[in-house]
């Protein structure tokens, strides 16, 4: 062997571990798979990242988010899971039940960490709660699971409200459920339901002042990302009835709803942050139990009773966990 190549090869053998040893360490890459719009989520985002904070990953410094927003339209949630299944993402984060069985429909081997209102165990994205057993785990709020506590809820605060408009989207994967449940209890309790289906904004419009014509008493409006997402919307258009209503978060209820009764949102998000970066760190999905709420709030705006002219029930009061005045 010549000297040149002798030291040429022997030269190579050093350079390569040290170019190797140089390279700086990959950020991995999670999918952020959600039916909302991205503006009225900010501060579930935030509660998301906030999540991943707690165990040191943080957004442009050592993980990286792809967001991708459906804006209302569900049809595109699995169209956008194949998209960040074919960028092949760490992990992805389906913010509801919708998203999540997009995601497991793309995909059997990314872990996938879901928010989901309904039973994930019935619609087939885990085996138990405290065993998911494949690709998926995360945080069940139980928020369709609570319609008949909401319609109770409801009931207490305008007991001569006998007909009740219930706004529902039918593209959400819980509706049908949801719908069952609260028949069951407006029958129990005695009521007529006006039901109204509504998954655009046009939709939404057009079921309120059919509502208000039909004299309905009182709004239960279903529990849904895309009706969550038109707060702002529905609100006034309650107040512009003046319909009572009652929603599924605290949020609405900030910006002059009348009532809510669930989970904290934020702090759903929170904890699928937590699970992203467990699974980020090495643990699968399948050891990582579902994850269940264990306080309920009740959020109630007196300004809003009264001018709806009622007066909050001191029992109902003394329940509520968070008061706007």
């Amino acid at each position: 062997m010549l000297r040149r190549e002798f030291i040429a090869l022997v030269g190579g053998a050093v350079a390569s571990p040290i170019a190797a040893h140089a390279q700086p360490p990959a950020i991995p890459t999670v999918g952020f798979l959600a039916p909302q719009s991205p503006g009225p989520s900010a501060s579930r985002v935030a509660g998301f990242l906030k999540g991943l904070s707690e165990l040191n990953y943080v957004e442009g410094r050592n993980v990286k988010v792809e967001y991708r927003w459906a804006e209302g339209q569900y049809e595109r949630l699995r169209m956008f899971a194949e998209d960040l299944v074919r960028r092949q993402v760490a992990v992805i984060a389906a913010t509801t039940q919708d998203a999540a069985l997009a995601a497991k429909a793309a995909t059997g081997d990314i872990p996938i960490v879901f928010n989901v209102g309904g039973d994930p165990v019935k619609f087939g994205l885990v085996t138990s709660m405290n065993r998911p057993g494949g690709n998926a785990t995360g945080v069940n709020m139980f928020t369709s699971d609570l319609q008949a506590k909401r319609l109770g809820l409801l009931h207490d605060m305008v007991p001569m409200a006998t007909t009740i408009g219930l706004l529902i989207n039918p593209s959400n994967a819980t509706a049908a459920d949801q719908l069952k449940e609260v028949q069951t209890s407006a029958r129990s309790l005695g009521m007529t339901l006006l039901i109204h289906n509504a998954s655009t904004e046009s939709d939404i419009a057009a079921a309120i002042d059919s509502l208000a014509q039909a004299k309905a008493h009182a709004l239960l409006v279903g529990a849904d990302p895309f009706l969550s997402s038109r707060r702002d919307q529905l609100v006034a258009l309650a107040a512009k009835h003046r319909l009572p209503a009652i929603w599924e978060w605290s949020d609405y209820v900030e910006v002059g709803g009348l009532m809510s009764y669930g989970t904290s949102i934020v702090d759903s998000y929170r904890q699928v942050g937590v699970y992203v970066a467990r699974v980020l760190k090495g643990e699968h999905p399948r050891d990582l139990p579902v994850v269940r709420p264990v306080a309920f709030d009740l959020a109630i705006n007196l300004k809003t009773a009264k001018a709806l002219g009622i007066e909050v029930p001191a029992t109902l009061l003394a329940r509520a966990d968070q008061v706007v005045e």
